[in-house]
């Protein structure tokens, strides 16, 4: 994902690691919500949604949040779904029931 500048003198050219920080800085302070958000945070948010919304597809979460490596999006952000059924059952299985 990259943000760009829509207006002003540096129109076009990517923002910074600050300006984002700022940006959700605000954002949250406007939205009253509690603590800091990051970038890094509001990545990881992203891209969880990402793979709620796809199923669990990596693939599609690689490509929405331009991550560099699949490898490493179904390591952190492949996690079961623990209200699944099939997570449920599983369970199950493995533990005799």
């Amino acid at each position: 994902m990259l943000l760009i500048q829509l207006a002003g003198p540096h129109r076009g050219e990517p923002w910074t690691a600050d300006a984002a920080r700022g940006m959700l800085r605000r954002a949250g302070h406007r939205a009253q919500l509690p603590g800091r958000i990051t970038p890094k945070a509001f990545r990881h948010q992203f891209t969880n949604d990402v793979m709620d919304a796809s199923g669990g597809k990596p693939l599609v979460a690689k490509a929405a949040g331009n991550w560099a490596s699949m490898q490493m999006v179904d390591e952190v952000y492949g996690h079961p779904d623990l209200h699944s059924p099939e997570f449920t059952t599983a369970l199950k299985s493995v533990w005799g029931e």
